[in-house]
């Protein structure tokens, strides 16, 4: 197990500080941006929390989420969170999940994060398969899984009560060799 810090061309991923707070409750407190997740609006204290529960995870933990923040090479500044969480019984699966402050959004970021976390685990040793799990009204996260080639496994129809009401979501995976035959195309 060790930290995970990737780049790309703009971005740096990382785990998340305390010097991020500030960036990560202005977006994990807005409801348009916490609307199609897990978790509901954070106050600054739960924001602070979390980030303090994240800071010193290591990646490689069977069944265990990890966060990581998304930062702005050029700026410096937070933009968003991602998150992968291997598969308790088989870490050769993971899920993931990416969440982009709205005033980032529609700039290619979270192609960018999504594609580098998948170069990333596609390049571990024996690993198989990535799954992403979306609402299924949140077109804009549906688009972006298929503009990276992930096919859509699952339709499950009010499969989860959420935020007061049934709802249903899509299942999105993609596996390494399917990666790969994407990637030398």
């Amino acid at each position: 197990m060790n930290k995970l810090i990737v780049y790309t061309e703009r971005l740096l991923i990382r785990n998340l500080r305390l010097s991020d707070l500030v960036a990560f409750h202005a977006y994990r407190s807005d409801p348009e941006v916490t609307k199609y997740q897990g978790f509901d609006v954070f106050s600054m204290m739960q924001a602070e929390d979390f980030i303090n529960a994240q800071a010193d995870k290591e990646f490689g933990k069977a069944g265990e989420w990890v966060q990581y923040g998304i930062e702005n090479k050029a700026t410096g500044q937070l933009i968003g969170d991602c998150a992968i969480k291997l598969d308790g019984n088989d870490t050769r699966l993971a899920e993931i999940g990416i969440t982009i402050s709205p005033n980032e959004q529609k700039k290619g970021y979270a192609k960018e994060t999504l594609l580098s976390i998948l170069h990333f685990l596609f390049g571990l040793d024996d690993f198989h398969r990535v799954t992403e799990t979306v609402d299924a009204e949140n077109i804009a996260s549906i688009q972006l899984l298929k503009s990276v080639g992930f096919r859509q496994e699952g339709h499950f129809i009010e499969n989860i009560f959420f935020k007061g009401k049934w709802g249903s979501e899509y299942q999105f995976a993609m596996l390494k060799r399917e990666w790969l035959q994407l990637n030398l195309s």
